[in-house]
């Protein structure tokens, strides 16, 4: 590095290394020679903002700019500790916090597990509910202003283009705030951004990690870009799981609709949607695991029950003769048989006939209970249902079974939210999938036009003497 490099920024701030640029500045790791502690320095550009508005302007959004971070105190956001002048360039100093960008990390491995983004989404989204508390809204909430340290700790960062509400000063400038590609749709039409444009934003960095891109997609053509996020068409997220729900309430086109951070927090928490940090296959290995316990337990009540017949069957003769051999069934060995009638003691209970076979009809298993061949009622189920959508949503919501509403629809605004979204759905292709399970092809037509074309395979259980869906995958 050159001494210009190392150079001391308003007598007190030495550059050590330069950490990356974006298009408001260039970011630097340095010491603090005064108090003796390492932190980050942005500079603005000047060439940037000489364009826009001039260098009076330039210096008037910096001081604006660490008056409005400052107000911000939170485990989750990267602190301001100053803003200094060196050479006519404002530079803000920040808290350094060693750590890699949810951007980089995406990068590196493509998306994540839902429940590692749903833990990062909370305490960015703790931050943000103090933030906006102050009246502070972030404008960029993307990927690569979240930061990701090594023990867990997920910070937001880059207030300098962030606005406090009511501050309607240097708004004239032609410069485009933020990242078109996780803007919210009222803001990509011209409409200024507020707190629940952030939570779209939020959203829309959510949906890239879990789903590996962008909500909107990419595209080299900012305009073009824009137009795509202004008309709102999302697909629906394919790797989300359990997230999925939360996902589509942030991203709702209407913004009255979407929820404030502090509920987003919440419904971020662990207990609202998934386990910590399971592996991302998680979900789907829980629900193999039910059908292949269900179906253990099936053997085994037909063992038992096969098993109890045999040995009152065999009874008679084992306890003789100090064994447990089973009684004839055919008139082959008639002296056995009569010994074991006339040695046993009379109870108080009668015998079952040797001949009677266990019948299936005492099984309690939900593929006996309905009349009719079970793999036919279970599609009529799955058929019935998605006829009630979206129109008759409470109706719906009842043939979901309780393990499938914890799981992915933890309540009913969740649920209805997503719903929401869409003009028609229609199920066709169905077709039985082994035991309690049903594959269906379903086609989502989207209120403002889009369609998407899925293939699900479908578990249902018995509630309240009808088929209901207790799980969905693929």
């Amino acid at each position: 590095m050159s001494d210009d490099d190392r150079r001391l920024i308003a007598g007190r701030y030495r550059l050590a290394e330069r950490l990356g640029a974006g298009a408001m500045g260039e970011v630097w790791k340095g010491e603090d020679e005064r108090l003796n502690r390492t932190v980050a320095l942005k500079q603005l550009h000047l060439r940037t903002a000489l364009d826009a508005a001039g260098a009076g302007d330039l210096r008037a959004r910096a001081m604006r700019e660490a008056r409005i971070a400052a107000r911000l105190m939170h485990p989750n956001a990267i602190a301001v500790f100053d803003v200094v002048e060196d050479e006519g360039y404002p530079w803000l100093v920040m808290e350094y916090l060693p750590s890699t960008s949810l951007a980089e990390l995406l990068a590196s491995r493509g998306k994540l597990p839902p429940a590692e983004v749903a833990e990062i989404g909370r305490q960015i989204a703790e931050a943000m509910a103090a933030a906006h508390r102050s009246g502070i809204i972030h404008r960029d909430v993307k990927p690569a202003n979240v930061l990701l340290a090594d023990n867990g700790v997920a910070k937001i960062s880059d207030f300098g283009i962030s606005r406090a509400a009511g501050d309607v000063t240097l708004t004239a400038t032609g410069f485009v705030a933020g990242t078109p590609a996780y803007f919210a749709p009222e803001v990509a039409r011209g409409s200024d951004a507020d707190e629940r444009s952030d939570v779209f934003s939020l959203g829309s960095t959510l949906y890239h990690a879990v789903e590996g891109n962008p909500p909107f997609g990419r595209h080299d053509n900012a305009i073009a870009l824009l137009h795509r996020v202004s008309q709102g068409e999302i697909d629906p997220p394919q790797h989300a799981g359990e997230l999925a729900p939360v996902l589509a309430r942030l991203l709702h086109q209407d913004p009255d609709e979407r929820p404030g951070m502090t509920e987003t927090a919440q419904a971020l928490a662990p207990s609202a949607t998934v386990s910590p940090a399971p592996p991302p296959s998680e979900p789907r290995k829980r629900r193999t695991g039910v059908l292949i316990a269900a179906l253990v337990l099936a053997l085994v009540v037909l063992a038992m029950l096969g098993g109890g017949l045999w040995w009152l069957l065999a009874r008679d003769g084992g306890e003789q003769a100090g064994g447990r051999n089973p009684a004839p069934s055919s008139a082959a060995e008639p002296t056995l048989s009569e010994e074991s009638r006339t040695t046993e003691p009379t109870g108080s209970g009668q015998e079952p006939p040797p001949s009677a076979p266990p019948s299936s009809e005492t099984q309690s298993s939900p593929q006996s209970t309905p009349e009719g061949n079970p793999d036919e009622q279970r599609m009529a189920a799955v058929r019935d249902y998605y006829a009630l959508l979206p129109g008759n949503l409470e109706a719906a919501y009842g043939q979901l079974t309780d393990q499938f509403k914890s799981s992915r629809s933890p309540d009913f605004s969740s649920y209805a939210s997503f719903w929401g979204q869409m003009s028609s759905v229609q199920v066709t292709d169905l077709a039985p999938a082994g035991g309690n399970a049903v594959s269906a092809t379903v086609v989502y037509t989207r209120s403002s036009g889009g369609t998407s074309t899925e293939r699900h395979t479908y578990t249902l259980a018995e509630q309240n003497g009808q088929w209901a869906i207790d799980s969905q995958s693929g």
